[in-house]
Parts: C-alpha cells; sequence; structure tokens
C-alpha cells in the first residue's frame, strides 16, 4: 500500500533501521508517529540555487542518518526552501531511500511568501498582494496584519495548495499557523480567536479532504510571553478552540516555539493556567495531549560555540558545542523534537552524531538549572 503521510508503521520501520546505532529516545512516540529527536529546519540561507542544492544535499544525508523530521515553510527563502524539500524528499522516495510513511514532513502558513526572491519595494509588496490575493477574490487587503500576514481562510487555503505543490506531497503531515500572535496587537484577543477558530474550520476540512493529517501553530513570542502581554498566546484557550470547531477529535496536534540556552521560557516560565494552575508551556501541553517541537534549538549558529562549561560536565562524551546546545533542547522534558538548521552535510553529520548518546536523565537536566 502506498501512503500519502507518516504512519505509526512507517516511522517505527524507519526507526527500527537505527537501532544499535540509534540510543534509547532518540525516536519519541508521539501523536502515533516515531518522530527524531532531532529535526532538519530550513529557515536560513540565501534565495539561490546554491542554498536550494546545499539543502537538498543535507536533507538527503540526514534522512540517511536518522533524522526522519523535515521542517520548512511557504515563506522560507521565497518558497525555495519548500521546493529543494519536496525534490529530496521524492528522490529519496524513489531511490527507496525511505518511503512517504516513515517521514515526518511539517510546513507552515500565514506570510506572505512571494516567489523566489524578496520584493524591491513597498509598491511591489502592494502590487503582489493586490494581483495575487485581492483580484482572484481569495482576501481582502484588510485580512492583512501589518502588510504581511494573513490567517484568513481562504488564504490558507491557497497557502496550503501551494506548499502541497511545492513539497510534491499529496498530504503534509502538521500545517501550522506561522506566527499567529502576529496578528493580536493589531486586531484585539476577541476578533483574534474569532480569526483562529475561522481558520481551524478550515483546517478540520483540508484533514476531511486528505490534505493535511494535522495542524498546530508555530509561534516565535506567543507561548513564551506574561500573560499580560498583547501577543500573549494560551495554549488551552488555544485548545478550546479547537474544541468549539471539532470537540475532543479536533486535530489540533502540535505546537513549536523556540527553545535553546537562552530561551528557556517554555520549561521554567509558568504563563499557562490549566485546570486552575500556572504552570509552564511544556506542562501544559502534556496535560493538553499537545507535542511540542521546538525551534532555534542552536540559535542560528550563536549556541554553536562557546558555551557555558558546565555543559560539558552535564553532557559528558559529546564533541561540540552545538552537540552540547543540541542535546540541552532535546532533553528537555516534553519536547519530542528540537529542530535545528542544517544546509550543510557537514552539520547534519555533526549534529546526527549525537543521535548515539542518550537525551539527558531529568535529574541531570535539571542540574543545569542549579549551576547556570
Amino acid at each position: 500500500m502506498s501512503h500519502k503521510h507518516a504512519t505509526s508503521v512507517g516511522t517505527l520501520r524507519y526507526s527500527e533501521r537505527f537501532k544499535g546505532r540509534a540510543a534509547d529516545g532518540h525516536f519519541r512516540h508521539a501523536q502515533g508517529l516515531y518522530c527524531s529527536s532531532i529535526g532538519l529546519g530550513t529557515y536560513l540561507g540565501h534565495y539561490d540555487d546554491r542554498t536550494d542544492e546545499a539543502y537538498r544535499s543535507a536533507i538527503r544525508k540526514a534522512l540517511e542518518l536518522g533524522c526522519n523530521v523535515v521542517d520548512t515553510a511557504s515563506n522560507y527563502r521565497f518558497q525555495r526552501s519548500e521546493r529543494a524539500v519536496g525534490t529530496s524528499i521524492n528522490a529519496a522516495i524513489s531511490e527507496r531511500v525511505i518511503a512517504r510513511d516513515e517521514v515526518v514532513v511539517t510546513t507552515k502558513g500565514g506570510y506572505l511568501p512571494f516567489d523566489g526572491e524578496p520584493p524591491r519595494s513597498r509598491e511591489e509588496i502592494q502590487e503582489y498582494i493586490e494581483t495575487t490575493f485581492v483580484q482572484t477574490g481569495i482576501c481582502q487587503e484588510s485580512d492583512f496584519v501589518r502588510g504581511a500576514h494573513c490567517m484568513n481562510p481562504h488564504f490558507l487555503e491557497n497557502q496550503l495548495d501551494q506548499s502541497l505543490n511545492n513539497l510534491k506531497l499529496e498530504t503534509v503531515d502538521v500545517y501550522y499557523i506561522h506566527n499567529p500572535e502576529t496578528q493580536l496587537p493589531d486586531v484585539g484577543p476577541e476578533e483574534f480567536y474569532r480569526r483562529l477558530k475561522e481558520a481551524f474550520v478550515f483546517l478540520e476540512s483540508a484533514v476531511s479532504a486528505g490534505k493535511i493529517a494535522s495542524y498546530g501553530t508555530a509561534t516565535w513570542s506567543g507561548y513564551r510571553e506574561d500573560p499580560e502581554s498583547r501577543e500573549y498566546l494560551s495554549l488551552k484557550k488555544v485548545v478550546d478552540t479547537a474544541k468549539e470547531v471539532a470537540g475532543d477529535a479536533h486535530h489540533f496536534k502540535v505546537v513549536q516555539l523556540p527553545y535553546n540556552l537562552s530561551m528557556i521560557e517554555a520549561f521554567g516560565l509558568p504563563n499557562q493556567e490549566v485546570n486552575g494552575r500556572q504552570i509552564s508551556l511544556l506542562a501544559a501541553a502534556s496535560e493538553l495531549g499537545v507535542t511540542v517541537m521546538s525551534s532555534a534549538s542552536l540559535l542560528q549558529a550563536r549556541l554553536a560555540r562557546e558555551v557555558a562549561p558546565e555543559l560539558t560536565q552535564v553532557f559528558p562524551n559529546l564533541e561540540t558545542d552545538a552537540q552540547r546546545s543540541l542535546q540541552f533542547a532535546r532533553s528537555a522534558p516534553e519536547i519530542t523534537t528540537a529542530l535545528v538548521g542544517m544546509s550543510k552535510v557537514d552539520h547534519v553529520i555533526e549534529n546526527l552524531r549525537l543521535s548515539a548518546f542518550a537525551p539527558a536523565p531529568k535529574d541531570k537536566y535539571l542540574e543545569l538549572f542549579s549551576t547556570t
């Protein structure tokens, strides 16, 4: 049988190929799938053919070395990252390096994607919005916040279809609304959650149509803010919004947010209220049945060197600061996959060496918060 998306059987099959090479805990079971604890991100890089080819090679090597989570977005490198992901994964499937049901592919919509290169002026941005979305009846200019972000259902439908075409896939495993908190300061909470509910109605229909397997929110600041902040997101309220749309059978299953040595709010900040208790985002996600994938594990390479010496004591036997920083992110309780941008094969090899080491046990992990 040819599967259109990742499955429990397929991802388990993939993980079993690495027995004896990957340590216990490298693959984690979440939402019925076996996901590698290290995922490949595709945010950074110039919008040129050379970077496209570098990503294609890096993705191929990552799939060969035990990484079966690949993350991208429509606006990353002006759609070029999605296209590189699609080309590489489909080539790997054709050459039987992997099967489609073994790899978890995630992408995002919400920002203006442009096509291949950035706009040269504000006038060009306005023309792009007008000709691509307004004149075609997809949405109105008023649907865009700060001239760049939109979660109108018709816009998301257009963007999802575009992503599927870029990726050359029939189904995306997780489709995120990209940084929805961008809208909060401009439209206010009441209008924001109304817009979010409309977006979720569409995303549930996309699940029914077989275009996505699940959906979520990929955020930067929202879940890390104090509740008084204008960009604060309540995970409980977001989940409740999904339940308003589809009940307990909703498909809001995953959130993505930064977590690294410099950004520990998801673990250390009790800013989420669940059942009358103030708890961290990671604890709230666990209680609400939501999987967490962390982004910015190396903070755009800034944590790949000169990190705190205490990391060497808590994470012995690792070779590089990049590995130590990545071990910090992937060892956090309740994080299923730590995403790291990798457009170079050498970086893939270095980072995937970490798969041979188990994540740090919780007691050793907590030592970091008493020594740093």
